[in-house]
């Protein structure tokens, strides 16, 4: 959990609690764009750091998006502000063309891409960000807006991988008042996008709309703690839905599943759609996780009139079965083409299955299993297979050179490969 409100910014005490998460990393990065929050999340990092015995190393990294003229200037202020304080920083600049729609979005993964990148480079674990309390307080009304259920309605968690990159938000029950004041007793100024007053985008729109919210009594601080209960009440609905999951779900060597209808229809609405959330996640390759709406209507259909056909949802085939529901792979949607894998590499298969080649040989080749006859599967198998026919279709055949079979979906028939369907 970030650090309390009233935590003390001005004391090391209250700066330990703030970097408590991160304190025994060997190498810290720091997220600065150079407006008011990143330079105190700056201004604060390096004052930890200078106080502790042996300090981590800090890296500032400051991209340039290329969208504004000013850009490039604004970079090079906060490489000034971290070198006056001790800290490294690095520079970095988005290059190549730019999206004309969803330029946001576009903009985010490739800060986290080069950011990310550069992190690597300099063997850099972990980056801060300064999303403080007013941010935590717009993304929970954004997802209220957009329907999020339990999950989205906590709002930003503490630590995150984003892009490939772990991500800690210190400052996420921190006022940005008090941000804004430490920045100008360090006598910084601060840059001013334009884009953060712009009411095209939906975030904008939000914090314009926060004073107003605020009069009603629905401000940054009560917002903030219904994302903190949110939380709290997501944790114990993914409990019990492990438990119900382990109880409930199989699943079988060709990525599909079946559940016990029954025992599914007694669970809560918030658990059992955890659990169909799951299973669609893992059986269709996780395409959409966060699709709630569509598994909310797809586990009212099962529990109410039933599925009086197969459905599909999120790259999944659902039927019922007597009293089982079966999950399968939906053929021909975003199947992964033919994989070469190479001498003792690996690799993830449709996001579903973990392949490795634990020899010297190469010609070795993943592709999807397509038809086979049943006679022929349980020939290979030693046992009768009742799978859906979808399943046995798009479970991963790797091959030899000469086209011998080595394994197929997570049965392995040959010392040199292994296989692992993922789950989690």
């Amino acid at each position: 959990m970030p650090p309390r409100l009233g935590t003390d910014l001005s004391s090391q005490t209250g700066l330990a609690a703030l970097f408590a998460h991160v304190a025994t990393a060997p190498a810290i990065g720091l997220a600065v764009s150079g407006g008011a929050d990143s330079l105190a999340l700056l201004l604060l990092a390096a004052r930890w750091a200078a106080g502790l015995a042996q300090p981590p190393r800090l890296v500032v990294y400051s991209l340039d998006h290329g969208l504004r003229p000013e850009a490039g200037a604004e970079v090079a202020m906060v490489l000034d502000v971290a070198r006056s304080l001790g800290v490294t920083a690095r520079g970095l600049v988005w290059t190549g063309d730019k999206k004309v729609t969803g330029l946001q979005e576009a903009a985010r993964q490739a800060r986290y891409r080069l950011i990310g990148a550069a992190m690597r480079d300099d063997g850099v674990g972990v980056l801060l960000t300064a999303h403080h309390r007013q941010d935590q307080a717009e993304t929970v009304l954004m997802r209220l807006a957009h329907g999020s259920g339990v999950e989205g309605l906590k709002g930003m968690g503490a630590m995150a991988e984003i892009e490939g990159v772990l991500v800690h938000r210190p400052l996420l029950d921190v006022d940005q008042s008090a941000l804004l004041d430490i920045v100008a007793a360090a006598g910084l100024v601060p840059v001013a996008d334009p884009s953060n007053l712009d009411p095209h985008y939906e975030r904008v729109r939000w914090r314009q709309a926060m004073p107003a919210l605020a009069e009603l009594g629905l401000d940054a601080a009560t917002l903030a703690q219904f994302a903190a209960r949110m939380g709290e009440a997501d944790a114990a609905i993914a409990q019990m839905a492990e438990a119900a999951f382990a109880e409930i779900v199989r699943l079988d060597g060709f990525g599909a599943a079946s559940i016990a209808l029954a025992t599914f229809a007694g669970l809560s609405p918030a658990v059992s759609t955890r659990v169909l959330g799951r299973v669609l996640n893992i059986v269709g390759g996780r395409q959409k996780p966060r699709a709630l709406g569509q598994v909310e209507r797809l586990r009212q259909a099962i529990c109410g009139p039933g599925l009086d056909r197969a459905s599909t949802v999120l790259g999944c085939v659902v039927r019922l079965k007597g009293e089982t529901i079966t999950v399968a792979r939906e053929p021909g949607r975003a199947l992964p083409a033919d994989a070469i894998l190479l001498p003792h590499g690996e690799l993830v298969w449709d996001e579903r299955f973990r392949i490795i080649n634990g020899s010297d040989e190469g010609g070795l080749t993943a592709s999807v299993a397509d038809y086979l006859p049943r006679h022929r599967l349980e020939a290979f198998l030693g046992f009768k297979v009742t799978a859906p026919a979808e399943a046995i279709r798009t479970a991963p055949i790797v091959r030899d050179a000469t086209g011998g079979v080595l394994s197929l979906g997570g049965w392995s028939f040959d010392e040199r490969i292994s296989v692992q369907l993922l789950i989690d």
